[in-house]
């Protein structure tokens, strides 16, 4: 459980490589200083700041915004650096508050880079004060620690760097301030408040435009066109999406960390750390002029190429999630003020009829047509940019995720280490297409996957028969299996395989044929309680040894490394017994490297009733044709999925799998 501290408390740090998230009511800057062990720091090159956020072993934002992911490295500090103090501060922005008293107390908080909370720290308590130390991370006897300091300055930056000893304090603060106002038009405003809702609703009544009247987020004029950023991203932890399940209505959720919706002025698309290519342009004139800097693959924050690709992609994606809800947003707009002027048309008897009220019509569709092209040209501005940048990361992509038509592939090698995450198919909205983006999910896989083999919503009537289909879902679990196999060092990923009736061999062929497998198909009832026996022994030995604390103590010949249960046609060939060691290895097995892949059609088990509801909540639904059945929970978005199939008469499958076995027998 991650702790919540108090002002002055301290609490270890159980690992060196950690993120630092800040957020605020209010757009804020974020740095940090690195002090030595006397808690002097030596200059302007020891501190991290808008204008020059990256230093060994730490990252910060290079604009103001209302939340901050400030990626800190321990490992990679200089050897004289014992203390790093994380400090926020509110930029000079007209307008903006000018003391943290007259906004909601700022929460620094500390985590593992899968997100998972270390400690938390509530500012609570400051007045005047417009500049502060959060957070103080400091070595004591070899190890790291963090303490709640929020110690504040009523003076600025410039008392807060005296404070800390550095010399000419004053230059370095005013050179903050520059960068900061350089990247105000980027900053990523704070969340709404209650007031802010209420004074947008207010505006709405009185019929004025919520962008002009109350600083809507869907301004339908244009904004700087730098808004939308050509290949950023901050470091973004899982993006594993919540428990849904069942075909529709139900929906599962993908689950974006770090996103903050705007609240006030233009739409501002830019993710909220992601790197500019260039220096950011002040003046909106020579914005329009020059354009964005063109997109680059990999131009994210992160410790490696991996990392900077993974995040750069999420950050596409939470980018196409702003623009998409901007636009929609504004036709709302726009259609509410035109039913507002027909009402107020058709509630005077003088201009109901006859020409007047013909031409107060006319107008009032006029009105809403122009503003809804101008939102239109802004979402297909914005469309184009992420498109140039979609065509650039994605032939830089590595084979994890890549699409099975990228030819990385053709130059694939097995992996010494596994990478972040892996590419499970594609994500659109309406508005977007074709524009698609990637879905990647981070490795290990926190959740079980569920390949639908039943008749969707959008299915189009292509396949004659559910055998077909069943085929179909087969072969796109052969070809997940297969891609988390490629993703996966030499004995670290097996793959088991149930096909209680044995009539699947075809759509196995690729497993079978190249030997990857760990065994055999399981088949009959037999072979599916081997499997899934020993399965649930393995899992049961594993947690008794963490918990115990004692992992070496596992029986000898234990196979350790994760494994990938492919169940067909669930649930054909399930008794009670079985379908109850299921649930437990859907429920307790990613945690100890277990994981579910089924292939099942929802109508097949409606005998069982509400039995299995909990074992459909536990696994991420995937379709067989594209699909609107995942939502993200950021801005409510139904998102189109669609599956990454091998081209047709490829051999790129059968090439992969075969060198993932050629090195496992060189590796025996």
């Amino acid at each position: 459980m991650a702790a919540e501290l108090v002002r002055g408390q301290n609490h270890p740090l159980p690992r060196n490589r950690i993120e630092i998230r800040i957020s605020a009511e209010a757009p804020v800057v974020a740095g940090a200083t690195l002090a030595d062990e006397n808690g002097r720091v030596g200059g302007a090159d020891r501190v991290a700041h808008p204008g020059a956020p990256t230093l060994p072993g730490i990252e910060v934002s290079r604009q103001a915004a209302a939340e901050h992911r400030l990626a800190v490295d321990l490992d990679a500090l200089p050897d004289a650096v014992h203390r790093v103090s994380v400090l926020i501060a509110l930029p000079a922005a007209p307008g903006g508050p000018s003391r943290f008293g007259a906004v909601a107390a700022p929460r620094a908080a500390v985590t593992g880079l899968d997100g998972t909370e270390v400690a938390g720290y509530t500012l609570a308590g400051l007045d005047a004060e417009s500049a502060v130390v959060a957070l103080e991370l400091y070595r004591r006897q070899g190890a790291w620690k963090i303490r709640a300091v929020g110690q504040g300055y009523a003076a600025g930056l410039t008392a807060l760097l005296t404070d800390q000893g550095l010399p000419r304090a004053a230059e370095l603060a005013r050179a903050i301030e520059d960068a900061v106002a350089r990247g105000m038009a980027r900053s990523v405003p704070a969340r709404p408040t209650d007031t802010d809702r209420s004074r947008r609703a207010a505006a709405s009544v009185a019929g004025e435009h919520p962008g002009t009247a109350a600083g809507s987020p869907y301004d339908l004029q244009a904004p700087d066109p730098g808004s939308v950023r050509s290949g950023t991203s901050d470091g973004l932890g899982d993006a594993t999406p919540a428990p849904g399940g069942a075909r529709p209505p139900a929906a599962d959720a993908l689950a974006v960390t770090g996103a903050a919706t705007p609240t006030g002025g233009p739409v501002d698309y830019t993710h909220p750390k992601r790197r500019q290519t260039s220096p950011p342009t002040a003046p909106a004139a020579s914005a329009s002029a020059d354009g964005p800097a063109p997109p680059v693959a990999g131009d994210a924050v992160g410790w490696s190429m991996d990392e900077r690709l993974y995040n750069q992609v999420w950050g596409m994606f939470e980018d196409l999630a702003r623009t998409i809800a901007a636009y929609r947003s504004a036709v709302d707009f726009a259609e509410s003020r035109m039913e507002k002027e027909l009402d107020q048309v058709l509630s005077d008897p003088r201009s109901r009829l006859g020409s007047v009220g013909d031409t107060a019509r006319e107008a009032a569709h006029a009105r809403q047509a122009q503003l809804v092209d101008q939102a239109r040209a802004v979402l297909d501005r914005d469309l184009a940019q992420l498109t140039a940048e979609s065509e650039v990361v994605e032939p830089a992509l590595p084979p994890a995720y890549a699409r099975w038509d990228n030819p990385v592939w053709h130059g694939y090698q097995v992996p010494t280490e596994p990478p972040m995450a892996v590419r499970l198919g594609d994500l659109h909205l309406p508005e977007s297409v074709p524009l698609r983006i990637p879905m990647l999910v981070r490795l290990p896989l926190e959740r079980g996957l569920w390949i639908d083999s039943g008749r969707t919503a959008t299915f189009d009537g292509d396949f004659s028969d559910s055998g077909e289909l069943r085929h179909l879902a087969l072969r796109t679990a052969v070809e997940l299996a297969a891609r988390l196999l490629a993703a996966h060092p030499v004995d670290e990923f097996g793959v088991q395989v149930i096909d209680p009736a044995g009539a699947a061999a075809s759509a196995l062929a690729p497993l079978t044929g190249t030997g990857v497998l760990a065994g055999p198909p399981a088949s009959g009832a037999a072979g599916v309680a081997d499997v899934l026996g020993w399965l649930t022994e393995r899992v049961d030995l594993v947690q008794m040894a963490v918990r115990g604390g004692a992992p070496d103590a596992l029986p000898p010949g234990l196979d350790t490394s994760r494994q990938l249960l492919i169940v067909n046609d669930f649930p054909h060939g399930f008794d009670d017994r079985a379908v109850t060691q299921l649930r437990y290895l859907a429920d307790e097995g990613p945690g100890v490297g277990v994981h579910l892949l089924l292939v099942a059609d929802l109508e097949d088990a409606a005998a069982y009733g509400p039995l299995l509801d909990p074992l459909w909540r536990s696994l991420m639904r995937l379709t067989l044709v594209p699909d609107d059945h995942l939502a993200d929970p950021w801005v409510g978005h139904a998102w189109t999925y669609e599956p990454c199939l091998v081209p047709a008469g490829s051999q790129v499958l059968q090439q992969v799998l075969t060198q993932v076995a050629t090195a496992r027998t060189k590796r025996m």
